[in-house]
Protein backbone atom coordinates (compact mmCIF):
# COMPACT_ATOMS: atom_id res chain seq x y z
CA UNK A 1 0.00 0.00 0.00
CA UNK A 2 1.06 3.40 -0.83
CA UNK A 3 0.23 6.92 -0.13
CA UNK A 4 1.03 9.72 -2.19
CA UNK A 5 0.25 13.23 -1.07
CA UNK A 6 -0.69 16.32 -3.46
CA UNK A 7 -1.29 19.77 -3.36
CA UNK A 8 -4.05 21.24 -5.49
CA UNK A 9 -4.19 24.95 -6.13
CA UNK A 10 -7.19 26.34 -6.96
CA UNK A 11 -7.74 29.85 -8.38
CA UNK A 12 -10.91 32.09 -7.74
CA UNK A 13 -11.46 34.81 -9.64
CA UNK A 14 -14.17 37.80 -9.45
CA UNK A 15 -14.19 40.65 -10.92
CA UNK A 16 -12.13 43.76 -9.82
CA UNK A 17 -10.13 41.63 -7.32
CA UNK A 18 -6.75 40.16 -7.40
CA UNK A 19 -5.98 36.11 -8.14
CA UNK A 20 -6.27 34.38 -5.20
CA UNK A 21 -4.58 31.03 -4.56
CA UNK A 22 -6.03 28.20 -2.37
CA UNK A 23 -4.29 25.09 -1.45
CA UNK A 24 -5.95 21.37 -0.73
CA UNK A 25 -4.38 18.35 0.58
CA UNK A 26 -5.04 15.65 -1.55
CA UNK A 27 -4.54 11.46 -0.34
CA UNK A 28 -4.24 9.09 -2.47
CA UNK A 29 -4.12 4.90 -1.54
CA UNK A 30 -3.13 2.97 -4.25
CA UNK A 31 -1.60 -0.88 -4.31
CA UNK A 32 1.98 -1.75 -5.76
CA UNK A 33 4.10 -4.54 -6.31
CA UNK A 34 7.88 -5.68 -6.85
CA UNK A 35 9.68 -5.12 -9.31
CA UNK A 36 12.34 -7.67 -10.69
CA UNK A 37 15.01 -5.40 -8.51
CA UNK A 38 13.01 -6.07 -5.69
CA UNK A 39 11.45 -2.33 -5.81
CA UNK A 40 8.07 -1.74 -5.15
CA UNK A 41 6.31 0.60 -7.84
CA UNK A 42 2.66 1.51 -8.17
CA UNK A 43 1.10 3.59 -10.76
CA UNK A 44 -1.26 6.56 -10.37
CA UNK A 45 -3.20 8.88 -13.25
CA UNK A 46 -2.78 12.53 -12.47
CA UNK A 47 -4.94 15.24 -14.35
CA UNK A 48 -2.23 16.33 -17.35
CA UNK A 49 -3.49 19.86 -18.08
CA UNK A 50 -1.98 22.47 -15.62
CA UNK A 51 -4.65 25.25 -14.61
CA UNK A 52 -4.66 28.23 -17.45
CA UNK A 53 -4.41 31.16 -14.44
CA UNK A 54 -3.14 33.74 -17.91
CA UNK A 55 -5.63 32.68 -19.90
CA UNK A 56 -8.58 33.03 -17.29
CA UNK A 57 -7.24 36.57 -16.77
CA UNK A 58 -7.27 37.23 -20.97
CA UNK A 59 -10.99 35.63 -20.72
CA UNK A 60 -11.86 37.70 -17.87
CA UNK A 61 -10.84 41.28 -19.63
CA UNK A 62 -12.31 40.34 -22.96
CA UNK A 63 -15.70 40.08 -21.04
CA UNK A 64 -16.05 42.94 -19.69
CA UNK A 65 -14.90 44.54 -23.24
CA UNK A 66 -17.40 42.44 -24.73
CA UNK A 67 -19.80 43.14 -22.37
CA UNK A 68 -19.29 47.64 -22.86
CA UNK A 69 -19.44 46.99 -26.44
CA UNK A 70 -22.63 44.98 -26.46
CA UNK A 71 -24.15 47.71 -23.95
CA UNK A 72 -22.53 50.65 -26.75
CA UNK A 73 -24.16 48.84 -29.71
CA UNK A 74 -27.48 48.24 -27.91
CA UNK A 75 -28.10 52.33 -27.18
CA UNK A 76 -26.66 52.43 -30.82
CA UNK A 77 -29.78 50.37 -32.20
CA UNK A 78 -32.14 52.02 -29.82
CA UNK A 79 -31.01 55.48 -30.95
CA UNK A 80 -31.25 54.10 -34.60
CA UNK A 81 -34.90 52.60 -33.92
CA UNK A 82 -35.74 56.42 -32.64
CA UNK A 83 -34.40 57.58 -36.38
CA UNK A 84 -35.66 55.27 -38.09
CA UNK A 85 -38.91 56.10 -36.97
CA UNK A 86 -38.26 59.56 -37.63
CA UNK A 87 -37.37 59.63 -41.01
CA UNK A 88 -39.56 56.92 -41.75
CA UNK A 89 -42.35 59.72 -40.93
CA UNK A 90 -40.19 62.19 -42.56
CA UNK A 91 -39.94 59.75 -46.03
CA UNK A 92 -43.78 59.37 -45.89
CA UNK A 93 -44.40 63.45 -45.60
CA UNK A 94 -41.48 63.93 -48.50
CA UNK A 95 -43.37 61.08 -50.82
CA UNK A 96 -46.77 63.17 -50.33
CA UNK A 97 -45.02 66.46 -51.31
CA UNK A 98 -43.55 64.71 -54.43
CA UNK A 99 -46.96 63.30 -55.35
CA UNK A 100 -48.74 66.49 -55.14
CA UNK A 101 -45.98 67.88 -57.22
CA UNK A 102 -45.69 64.42 -59.45
CA UNK A 103 -49.58 64.89 -59.78
CA UNK A 104 -49.92 68.44 -60.41
CA UNK A 105 -51.95 69.46 -57.63
CA UNK A 106 -49.71 72.29 -56.31
CA UNK A 107 -48.30 75.66 -58.39
CA UNK A 108 -45.23 74.55 -60.25
CA UNK A 109 -43.77 78.18 -58.69
CA UNK A 110 -44.30 76.88 -55.47
CA UNK A 111 -41.72 73.94 -55.65
CA UNK A 112 -38.55 74.34 -53.70
CA UNK A 113 -36.16 71.76 -55.17
CA UNK A 114 -33.63 72.66 -53.12
CA UNK A 115 -35.22 72.30 -49.58
CA UNK A 116 -36.19 68.36 -51.44
CA UNK A 117 -33.07 67.55 -52.22
CA UNK A 118 -31.59 68.57 -48.32
CA UNK A 119 -34.24 66.31 -47.21
CA UNK A 120 -33.13 63.72 -49.50
CA UNK A 121 -29.54 64.08 -48.58
CA UNK A 122 -30.33 64.04 -44.79
CA UNK A 123 -32.64 60.54 -44.83
CA UNK A 124 -29.88 59.24 -47.38
CA UNK A 125 -26.94 59.81 -45.29
CA UNK A 126 -28.59 58.14 -41.85
CA UNK A 127 -29.54 54.89 -44.46
CA UNK A 128 -26.04 54.69 -45.27
CA UNK A 129 -24.36 54.81 -41.40
CA UNK A 130 -27.85 52.43 -40.81
CA UNK A 131 -26.33 50.33 -43.63
CA UNK A 132 -22.56 50.43 -42.40
CA UNK A 133 -23.96 49.22 -38.77
CA UNK A 134 -26.17 47.05 -39.09
CA UNK A 135 -25.12 45.56 -42.38
CA UNK A 136 -26.50 45.23 -45.60
CA UNK A 137 -28.96 42.48 -44.99
CA UNK A 138 -31.03 44.34 -42.55
CA UNK A 139 -34.16 44.14 -44.81
CA UNK A 140 -36.35 47.49 -42.98
CA UNK A 141 -33.13 49.70 -43.69
CA UNK A 142 -32.63 47.95 -47.56
CA UNK A 143 -36.49 49.03 -48.18
CA UNK A 144 -35.85 52.82 -46.71
CA UNK A 145 -32.85 53.00 -48.94
CA UNK A 146 -34.59 52.05 -51.81
CA UNK A 147 -37.80 54.18 -51.57
CA UNK A 148 -35.60 57.27 -50.60
CA UNK A 149 -33.68 56.48 -53.95
CA UNK A 150 -37.15 56.22 -55.94
CA UNK A 151 -37.70 59.82 -54.19
CA UNK A 152 -34.26 61.16 -55.34
CA UNK A 153 -35.10 59.73 -59.02
CA UNK A 154 -38.27 61.48 -59.16
CA UNK A 155 -37.12 64.52 -57.82
CA UNK A 156 -34.72 65.02 -61.00
CA UNK A 157 -37.16 64.14 -63.27
CA UNK A 158 -39.37 66.84 -62.13
CA UNK A 159 -36.29 69.14 -62.17
CA UNK A 160 -36.09 68.25 -66.10
CA UNK A 161 -39.63 69.58 -66.42
CA UNK A 162 -38.30 73.11 -66.10
CA UNK A 163 -36.57 72.73 -69.01
CA UNK A 164 -39.24 75.42 -71.04
CA UNK A 165 -38.87 77.79 -68.13
CA UNK A 166 -42.08 77.13 -66.75
CA UNK A 167 -40.69 78.41 -63.46
CA UNK A 168 -40.21 81.91 -65.40
CA UNK A 169 -43.51 82.23 -66.59
CA UNK A 170 -45.15 81.22 -63.09
CA UNK A 171 -43.02 84.30 -62.46
CA UNK A 172 -44.64 86.44 -65.48
CA UNK A 173 -48.10 85.57 -64.39
CA UNK A 174 -47.44 86.85 -60.72
CA UNK A 175 -46.22 90.18 -62.74
CA UNK A 176 -49.47 90.33 -64.42
CA UNK A 177 -51.17 89.57 -60.92
CA UNK A 178 -49.63 92.49 -59.84
CA UNK A 179 -50.66 94.80 -62.88
CA UNK A 180 -54.25 93.64 -62.36
CA UNK A 181 -53.81 94.57 -58.80
CA UNK A 182 -52.51 97.79 -59.92
CA UNK A 183 -55.42 98.12 -62.36
CA UNK A 184 -58.01 97.47 -60.05
CA UNK A 185 -56.78 100.21 -57.50
CA UNK A 186 -56.69 102.50 -60.99
CA UNK A 187 -60.35 101.66 -61.61
CA UNK A 188 -61.87 102.29 -58.04
CA UNK A 189 -61.13 106.24 -57.03
CA UNK A 190 -61.62 105.13 -53.74
CA UNK A 191 -58.22 103.56 -54.08
CA UNK A 192 -56.61 105.96 -55.41
CA UNK A 193 -54.39 108.28 -54.27
CA UNK A 194 -50.69 109.93 -55.13
CA UNK A 195 -48.05 107.55 -54.64
CA UNK A 196 -45.98 109.60 -51.70
CA UNK A 197 -49.12 111.60 -50.80
CA UNK A 198 -50.97 112.16 -47.06
CA UNK A 199 -53.66 113.33 -49.30
CA UNK A 200 -56.36 110.72 -47.68
CA UNK A 201 -58.74 109.91 -44.79
CA UNK A 202 -56.13 107.33 -43.20
CA UNK A 203 -55.61 103.50 -43.46
CA UNK A 204 -59.15 101.78 -44.25
CA UNK A 205 -58.00 98.17 -45.43
CA UNK A 206 -55.51 95.95 -46.78
CA UNK A 207 -56.09 93.48 -49.51
CA UNK A 208 -55.72 89.65 -50.02
CA UNK A 209 -52.09 88.43 -49.44
CA UNK A 210 -49.66 87.98 -52.34
CA UNK A 211 -47.67 85.59 -52.24
CA UNK A 212 -44.50 86.77 -54.43
CA UNK A 213 -41.43 83.89 -53.95
CA UNK A 214 -39.01 82.60 -51.52
CA UNK A 215 -36.03 84.70 -50.34
CA UNK A 216 -33.07 84.70 -52.46
CA UNK A 217 -31.41 82.67 -49.79
CA UNK A 218 -33.46 79.73 -49.98
CA UNK A 219 -36.87 78.47 -47.77
CA UNK A 220 -34.39 77.35 -44.65
CA UNK A 221 -34.07 81.52 -44.50
CA UNK A 222 -37.18 81.95 -42.04
CA UNK A 223 -36.04 84.84 -40.46
CA UNK A 224 -35.42 88.69 -42.41
CA UNK A 225 -37.53 91.03 -43.64
CA UNK A 226 -37.75 92.99 -47.05
CA UNK A 227 -39.30 96.02 -49.15
CA UNK A 228 -38.96 98.83 -51.76
CA UNK A 229 -36.58 101.81 -51.18
CA UNK A 230 -39.09 104.76 -51.66
CA UNK A 231 -36.38 107.30 -52.49
CA UNK A 232 -33.76 105.37 -54.29
CA UNK A 233 -30.55 107.55 -55.37
CA UNK A 234 -31.15 109.25 -58.59
CA UNK A 235 -29.59 106.92 -60.73
CA UNK A 236 -31.42 104.09 -59.24
CA UNK A 237 -35.08 104.03 -60.64
CA UNK A 238 -36.54 101.35 -58.07
CA UNK A 239 -34.74 99.59 -55.62
CA UNK A 240 -36.02 96.58 -53.87
CA UNK A 241 -34.34 94.97 -50.94
CA UNK A 242 -34.40 91.31 -49.34
CA UNK A 243 -32.84 90.75 -46.26
CA UNK A 244 -32.63 87.52 -44.34
CA UNK A 245 -31.53 86.37 -41.33
CA UNK A 246 -28.83 83.78 -40.32
CA UNK A 247 -30.85 80.35 -39.89
CA UNK A 248 -30.28 81.55 -35.96
CA UNK A 249 -32.59 83.69 -36.60
CA UNK A 250 -30.63 87.09 -35.42
CA UNK A 251 -27.41 87.84 -36.91
CA UNK A 252 -28.12 90.57 -40.19
CA UNK A 253 -24.74 89.86 -42.54
CA UNK A 254 -26.33 89.53 -46.09
CA UNK A 255 -29.08 92.18 -48.35
CA UNK A 256 -29.94 91.62 -51.99
CA UNK A 257 -30.10 94.24 -54.00
CA UNK A 258 -32.49 94.14 -57.07
CA UNK A 259 -33.36 96.74 -59.63
CA UNK A 260 -36.45 96.12 -60.53
CA UNK A 261 -39.68 93.77 -59.60
CA UNK A 262 -38.54 91.46 -62.60
CA UNK A 263 -35.57 90.87 -61.44
CA UNK A 264 -36.59 90.15 -57.81
CA UNK A 265 -39.26 87.40 -59.17
CA UNK A 266 -35.99 86.01 -61.52
CA UNK A 267 -32.99 86.46 -58.46
CA UNK A 268 -31.04 88.35 -60.72
CA UNK A 269 -29.77 90.84 -58.14
CA UNK A 270 -28.07 94.15 -58.94
CA UNK A 271 -25.38 93.98 -55.86
CA UNK A 272 -25.06 91.84 -52.62
CA UNK A 273 -24.76 94.05 -49.27
CA UNK A 274 -22.09 91.76 -47.52
CA UNK A 275 -21.84 93.77 -43.36
CA UNK A 276 -18.46 93.89 -41.89
CA UNK A 277 -18.01 91.84 -38.99
CA UNK A 278 -18.25 94.30 -36.38
CA UNK A 279 -21.30 96.25 -38.55
CA UNK A 280 -23.81 93.33 -38.16
CA UNK A 281 -27.11 94.19 -37.18
CA UNK A 282 -29.52 92.41 -34.93
CA UNK A 283 -33.02 91.41 -35.67
CA UNK A 284 -35.60 91.75 -38.76
CA UNK A 285 -36.17 95.21 -37.89
CA UNK A 286 -34.08 96.62 -40.83
CA UNK A 287 -35.65 99.23 -43.68
CA UNK A 288 -34.03 101.05 -46.78
CA UNK A 289 -34.16 104.95 -47.54
CA UNK A 290 -32.77 107.33 -49.47
CA UNK A 291 -30.25 104.46 -50.80
CA UNK A 292 -28.83 103.55 -46.91
CA UNK A 293 -29.80 100.63 -44.71
CA UNK A 294 -30.71 101.59 -41.55
CA UNK A 295 -30.67 98.82 -38.66
CA UNK A 296 -30.35 98.02 -35.21
CA UNK A 297 -26.30 97.05 -34.26
CA UNK A 298 -25.70 93.78 -33.31
CA UNK A 299 -25.87 93.23 -29.51
CA UNK A 300 -26.04 96.81 -28.56
CA UNK A 301 -28.41 100.03 -27.95
CA UNK A 302 -26.40 101.78 -31.32
CA UNK A 303 -28.38 102.41 -34.76
CA UNK A 304 -26.60 101.86 -37.77
CA UNK A 305 -27.19 103.36 -40.93
CA UNK A 306 -24.84 102.26 -44.09
CA UNK A 307 -24.86 103.84 -47.43
CA UNK A 308 -25.19 100.61 -49.98
CA UNK A 309 -23.03 102.48 -52.67
CA UNK A 310 -20.03 103.78 -50.49
CA UNK A 311 -20.51 101.24 -47.92
CA UNK A 312 -20.05 104.12 -45.10
CA UNK A 313 -21.48 103.36 -41.98
CA UNK A 314 -22.61 105.82 -38.97
CA UNK A 315 -23.48 104.87 -35.33
CA UNK A 316 -25.66 106.51 -33.23
CA UNK A 317 -26.44 105.68 -29.38
CA UNK A 318 -30.17 105.30 -28.65
CA UNK A 319 -29.51 104.41 -24.92
CA UNK A 320 -33.00 103.87 -23.44
CA UNK A 321 -33.92 101.28 -25.90
CA UNK A 322 -34.32 98.22 -25.05
CA UNK A 323 -32.34 95.68 -26.70
CA UNK A 324 -30.77 92.20 -27.01
CA UNK A 325 -34.44 90.47 -26.85
CA UNK A 326 -35.75 92.62 -23.98
CA UNK A 327 -38.34 94.11 -25.80
CA UNK A 328 -39.00 91.88 -28.99
CA UNK A 329 -42.71 91.48 -30.85
CA UNK A 330 -44.36 88.49 -29.94
CA UNK A 331 -43.38 85.60 -31.37
CA UNK A 332 -40.24 87.21 -32.85
CA UNK A 333 -36.91 87.56 -31.44
CA UNK A 334 -34.26 90.46 -31.42
CA UNK A 335 -36.41 93.03 -32.52
CA UNK A 336 -36.17 95.14 -30.60
CA UNK A 337 -36.07 98.28 -32.85
CA UNK A 338 -38.01 98.22 -35.86
CA UNK A 339 -37.34 100.64 -38.34
CA UNK A 340 -40.09 101.78 -40.77
CA UNK A 341 -40.40 104.57 -43.51
CA UNK A 342 -43.68 106.34 -44.37
CA UNK A 343 -44.17 109.65 -46.96
CA UNK A 344 -41.95 111.52 -44.12
CA UNK A 345 -39.18 109.65 -43.83
CA UNK A 346 -37.18 107.46 -41.57
CA UNK A 347 -39.09 105.98 -37.82
CA UNK A 348 -37.83 103.44 -35.64
CA UNK A 349 -39.96 101.62 -32.98
CA UNK A 350 -38.71 100.15 -30.03
CA UNK A 351 -39.26 100.30 -25.75
CA UNK A 352 -37.44 101.28 -22.74
CA UNK A 353 -37.47 100.33 -18.96
CA UNK A 354 -38.75 103.79 -18.15
CA UNK A 355 -42.11 103.18 -20.55
CA UNK A 356 -42.35 99.39 -19.27
CA UNK A 357 -42.18 97.85 -21.92
CA UNK A 358 -44.47 100.29 -23.52
CA UNK A 359 -43.99 101.34 -27.53
CA UNK A 360 -41.81 104.46 -28.32
CA UNK A 361 -42.02 106.05 -31.60
CA UNK A 362 -38.96 108.10 -32.57
CA UNK A 363 -38.58 110.37 -35.94
CA UNK A 364 -35.23 110.22 -36.96
CA UNK A 365 -33.48 112.95 -39.35
CA UNK A 366 -32.16 111.78 -42.39
CA UNK A 367 -30.65 114.57 -42.95
CA UNK A 368 -28.40 114.60 -39.90
CA UNK A 369 -29.33 111.11 -38.54
CA UNK A 370 -30.17 112.28 -35.50
CA UNK A 371 -33.26 111.20 -33.38
CA UNK A 372 -35.83 114.56 -33.82
CA UNK A 373 -38.64 114.07 -31.63
CA UNK A 374 -39.99 110.63 -29.74
CA UNK A 375 -43.39 109.44 -28.28
CA UNK A 376 -44.66 107.31 -25.75
CA UNK A 377 -47.64 105.08 -26.26
CA UNK A 378 -49.80 102.92 -23.77
CA UNK A 379 -49.45 99.93 -26.25
CA UNK A 380 -47.34 97.26 -24.66
CA UNK A 381 -44.56 96.22 -27.44
CA UNK A 382 -44.25 92.67 -26.56
CA UNK A 383 -47.70 92.28 -26.86
CA UNK A 384 -47.74 93.36 -30.64
CA UNK A 385 -46.64 90.84 -33.14
CA UNK A 386 -45.35 93.85 -35.51
CA UNK A 387 -45.94 97.17 -36.65
CA UNK A 388 -45.75 100.02 -39.32
CA UNK A 389 -45.89 103.74 -40.24
CA UNK A 390 -48.17 105.10 -42.74
CA UNK A 391 -48.64 109.36 -43.14
CA UNK A 392 -46.77 109.64 -39.33
CA UNK A 393 -49.79 106.84 -37.94
CA UNK A 394 -48.34 103.96 -36.15
CA UNK A 395 -50.42 100.94 -36.63
CA UNK A 396 -49.93 97.52 -35.05
CA UNK A 397 -50.61 93.82 -35.70
CA UNK A 398 -51.62 91.23 -33.52
CA UNK A 399 -51.92 87.22 -34.35
CA UNK A 400 -55.97 86.53 -33.91
CA UNK A 401 -54.99 82.30 -35.38
CA UNK A 402 -52.48 81.04 -37.09
CA UNK A 403 -53.94 82.42 -40.61
CA UNK A 404 -55.20 85.97 -39.64
CA UNK A 405 -53.58 88.92 -38.12
CA UNK A 406 -55.60 92.12 -37.55
CA UNK A 407 -54.57 95.68 -36.99
CA UNK A 408 -56.15 96.49 -34.09
CA UNK A 409 -54.04 99.65 -32.72
CA UNK A 410 -53.06 103.34 -33.57
CA UNK A 411 -51.20 106.04 -32.79
CA UNK A 412 -50.61 109.51 -34.38
CA UNK A 413 -48.27 111.45 -34.30
CA UNK A 414 -49.47 114.51 -35.64
CA UNK A 415 -52.12 114.34 -32.87
CA UNK A 416 -50.54 112.38 -29.97
CA UNK A 417 -53.56 110.39 -29.75
CA UNK A 418 -54.25 107.07 -29.92
CA UNK A 419 -57.24 104.44 -30.23
CA UNK A 420 -58.65 101.13 -31.33
CA UNK A 421 -58.87 99.95 -34.88
CA UNK A 422 -60.03 96.18 -36.55
CA UNK A 423 -58.61 95.69 -40.12
CA UNK A 424 -58.31 91.92 -40.65
CA UNK A 425 -54.83 90.63 -42.54
CA UNK A 426 -54.68 87.12 -44.29
CA UNK A 427 -51.44 85.02 -43.97
CA UNK A 428 -50.14 82.17 -45.49
CA UNK A 429 -48.00 80.98 -42.79
CA UNK A 430 -48.11 81.51 -38.74
CA UNK A 431 -45.39 83.79 -37.76
CA UNK A 432 -44.87 87.63 -39.16
CA UNK A 433 -41.12 88.30 -39.64
CA UNK A 434 -41.14 91.74 -40.35
CA UNK A 435 -43.76 94.16 -41.93
CA UNK A 436 -42.99 97.42 -43.94
CA UNK A 437 -45.01 99.78 -46.21
CA UNK A 438 -43.60 101.93 -49.27
CA UNK A 439 -45.36 104.79 -50.06
CA UNK A 440 -43.83 104.61 -53.50
CA UNK A 441 -46.25 102.00 -53.87
CA UNK A 442 -48.74 101.92 -51.35
CA UNK A 443 -47.41 98.65 -50.17
CA UNK A 444 -46.97 96.36 -47.19
CA UNK A 445 -43.98 94.03 -47.46
CA UNK A 446 -44.38 91.32 -45.40
CA UNK A 447 -41.78 88.23 -44.56
CA UNK A 448 -43.73 85.17 -43.82
CA UNK A 449 -41.66 82.18 -42.46
CA UNK A 450 -39.15 82.47 -45.41
CA UNK A 451 -41.54 84.02 -48.05
CA UNK A 452 -42.12 87.23 -49.64
CA UNK A 453 -45.34 88.68 -49.33
CA UNK A 454 -47.37 92.04 -50.51
CA UNK A 455 -50.55 93.84 -49.83
CA UNK A 456 -52.24 96.88 -51.51
CA UNK A 457 -53.13 99.43 -49.02
CA UNK A 458 -56.40 100.59 -49.31
CA UNK A 459 -57.41 104.45 -47.65
CA UNK A 460 -60.63 106.36 -46.80
CA UNK A 461 -61.51 109.05 -49.13
CA UNK A 462 -60.37 112.65 -47.84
Amino acid sequence: MLSLFLAVYSIQLSAGEAVNIYTYKVTYNETGSLDEGGSCVCSITLPNNVFPVERMEYLEIYSRELNFTFHQELLKVQKYERSITLYAQKLKNLTQTVDVIQYGRASISELDFEVLRVEIYEMESLVLQLRTSLGSSNTIVEKLYLEIKNISAIVTQLESYDQTNVLAVRREINTLRKRLQDCEVEANPTLRHPYGSCDHGGLLDVSKPLIVQTNWRGISYTYGTWGRDPYPAPNKKEVYWVAPLATDGRVLEYIGLFASYSDLLLYRSSSTIRLRYGDFGDGSGMTMYNNSLYYNCYNSKYICRVNVDTNKLERRALTAAGNNNRFSYAGVRYQDMDFEVDESGVWVIYATEESRGNMVISKINSTYFTVEKTWVTTQYKPGVTNAFVICGVLYATRALSTSREEIFYMFDTKTGKEGSISIMIDKKLETIQSLNYSPADHKLYMFNNGYEVTYNVIFKPQ
